[in-house]
């Protein structure tokens, strides 16, 4: 039998005896065999009245010392549970615990489901109760493991023996986060509706119900589809308890709720919510994050933040007061997010780094990567003559900007001078869905708000489908994918999946650590074929040079000096999307790397508009973008050397 196969079984049995060995406790304990041995480890159970959240969790650079925030500021006021409507209290209970009256604190049917799903994989389970719920939260660390399972399912015994069905309901109610920062349902009416928990009906009830799986995730401001599906699942699992007539369920409708109170945290605000998420996915709640004292050490690195606020709140300030920009910086070869500037208000406000906007220029480079894996050369000679009538776009002519033409251009050239019509008929050789699947191996993610990206959606001209001028940049990206993608151009074809979270320890317990995930996207060729690309390489000295309409010989320098002022080499290629069919922009980028940092820069609005300096003129990609773009590594690398 294969090694592998040999460990795989092993485990496989591990679980299986962990998990008869949890069954059996749970048995144990419900029918009194367990008595006080089991018990007596855990006399020592505070009041649930007595129970705070209050302990605060703190983030750190990368340096593990330097404090970026802190997060756990606790919006709570206590009520009675003759103050909450029945209807309200059993929106929960359909949400979380439909058999709360019923059992003695576990559920030894849900237990052992999840036993069984623990069996079959390597994570945990959970098949919590309301009152296991209560006890994680109230008296135990938030590790996931059969040891902590085992403990929290003793002290929900014991609790629900010591206290009412009536008194562990109240403080559930009274200490469970609902996302928004607010800590029971008095905060979470207040928060979410405007009234006090007394005056809830059961629409806004089952509305707050849906939200304690993940408040965030089911936050109608985040995400109204899912949250409002869960809101009718809430409503018939109601009816089908016999707590709510199918008449009342019927003619329900989902309630207006507040938009979220917007904390003004600044910059690192950004951070601070990725991290959340970040952590969600690692089975660590947004509640346990706020009350658990939590310490986080992000990838971020204290001298390229403050380079990346600096940088761009001193180029923005200059600029019309709607314009706004963002900037990710990664770690090539590891996926560390060094550097993250999403705006300047903060936590609760767009994050303009993980909006999606159209590409332009900055996608040339996917569409030549695609073309060096098929077998194609830099030097290979295309027509970028201007217009052209080319294939899939309904007969209409096809223009380089400034209807620059150049009649044989070498691939190089092309790059260099953001000719359109030979990326147009390159992408139509290779084929757009290969270019789309390239984009997607080295960063660019496959669906972005419940689409998929990189194709036409419905009302487009294909939908469902990738067109050529994918190369053009039509398709929209965010700034977070298009610094991974290039920081897998930089690390030689090798992705990594980006992250901010490195570690967790609560107490001196490390309760997380990560990984770093590679994989080969792109072979080691055909990158460093890019790279010497994007890095400039010397044009030809023969053939017929690029020209203008008027005869003029073209000089329209495309991107930062191929080398920073340190000296320091620096790949990179900037983008401006047309605004409509005027002359103006409505974004601009510069997206490159060094060896050290890939680093992308965006300039624009929240929704399509003219993107103007003061002087009304458009801002392009080569200008202020490129020039923000040198700046931040000039001040990110300051010091370092150049091979690090």
């Amino acid at each position: 039998m294969p090694r592998r196969d040999r460990r795989a079984r092993q485990r496989k049995r591990r679980r299986l005896r962990r998990a008869g060995l949890a069954l059996g406790l749970a048995l144990a304990m419900l029918t009194g065999v367990a008595g006080g041995g089991v018990y007596g480890a855990f006399d020592a159970i505070p009041l649930p009245a007595e129970v705070r959240s209050d302990q605060a969790s703190v983030l750190y650079y990368a340096d593990g010392v330097t404090e970026l925030a802190r997060v756990g500021v606790e919006n709570r006021t206590d009520v009675p549970l003759a103050e909450i409507p029945a209807d309200v209290q059993r929106a929960v209970l359909a949400a979380e615990d439909r058999g709360f009256f019923g059992h003695p604190g576990i559920s030894v049917i849900g237990i052992g489901r999840a036993l069984v799903a623990n069996v079959t994989s390597s994570g945990t389970e959970g098949a919590s109760t309301i009152t296991q719920q209560y006890v994680k939260n109230a008296f135990l660390s938030q590790e996931r493991t059969v040891d902590r399972k085992l403990r929290e399912m003793v002290l929900a015994v014991k609790t629900e023996r010591k206290y009412s069905k009536e008194k562990i309901l109240e403080c559930y109610l009274n200490t469970i986060y609902f996302g928004r920062g607010a800590y029971g349902l008095d905060a979470a009416a207040h928060t979410y509706f405007g009234v006090a928990a007394r005056e809830l009906s059961v629409e806004q009830g089952a509305v707050l119900a849906a939200v304690i799986k993940s408040p965030s995730g089911f936050d109608p401001a985040n995400n109204a589809g899912a949250a409002q599906g869960r809101w009718r699942y809430l409503l018939k699992s109601m009816v089908d308890e016999g707590w709510l007539s199918a008449d009342r369920a019927g003619k329900a409708r989902y309630p207006q709720v507040r938009p979220p109170g917007r904390t003004s945290s600044g910059t690192t605000g950004y951070v601070v919510a990725r991290v959340e998420r970040e952590l969600a996915k690692r089975g660590i709640s947004e509640q346990q994050l706020r009350t658990s004292g939590l310490r986080i050490v992000t990838t971020v690195d204290k001298r390229a933040q403050e380079a990346a606020v600096a940088t761009i709140s001193d180029g923005l300030a200059t600029q019309p007061p709607t314009n706004r920009g963002a900037l990710v910086a990664v770690q090539p070869g590891s996926g560390r997010i060094r550097a993250y500037y999403g705006g300047k208000e903060g936590y609760g406000f767009f994050d303009y780094a993980d909006g999606a906007y159209p590409a332009g220029d900055t996608f040339k480079p996917y569409a030549l990567a695609e073309a060096l894996r098929q077998g194609h050369r830099p030097d290979e000679i295309w027509d970028g003559s201007s217009p052209q009538n080319l294939p899939g776009r309904g007969g209409a002519p096809l223009h380089n900007r400034g209807d620059l033409s150049c009649p044989e251009c070498t691939l190089t050239e092309s790059m260099r001078l953001s000719l359109n019509t030979p990326f147009y008929a390159l992408a139509h050789k290779l084929g757009p869905e290969r270019v789309a699947e390239l984009a997607h191996q080295v960063g660019i993610r496959r669906t972005a708000g419940g689409q998929p990206t990189l194709v036409d959606l419905p009302g487009e001209l294909t939908p469902g489908e990738t067109r050529a001028d994918i190369a053009l940049g039509r398709y929209h990206v965010t700034p977070l994918d298009q610094a991974v993608a290039y920081a897998t151009f930089a690390a030689g074809g090798v992705h990594a999946d980006p992250y901010l979270v490195e570690r967790v320890t609560r107490g001196g317990a490390e309760l997380y650590r990560a990984q770093s995930r590679t994989s080969r996207a792109l072979d080691s060729e055909a990158s460093i074929g890019l790279t010497q690309v994007l890095l400039g390489e010397p044009q030809r000295s023969d053939g017929p040079a690029a020209a203008l309409p008027d005869g003029q010989p073209a000089a329209l320098p495309d991107g930062p000096p191929a080398a920073l002022p340190d000296g320091r080499p620096a790949a990179a290629k900037p983008g401006t999307v047309q605004y409509r069919s005027t002359p103006n922009s409505s974004d601009a980028w510069t997206v490159g790397y060094t060896p050290q940092l890939a680093v992308s820069v965006w300039l624009g609005h929240e929704r399509p508009a003219p993107l103007l300096d003061t002087t009304g003129q458009p801002i392009k990609g080569e200008g202020l973008p490129a020039t923000l773009w040198s700046t931040f590594l000039g001040r990110a690398l300051a010091g370092t050397p150049r091979g690090s």
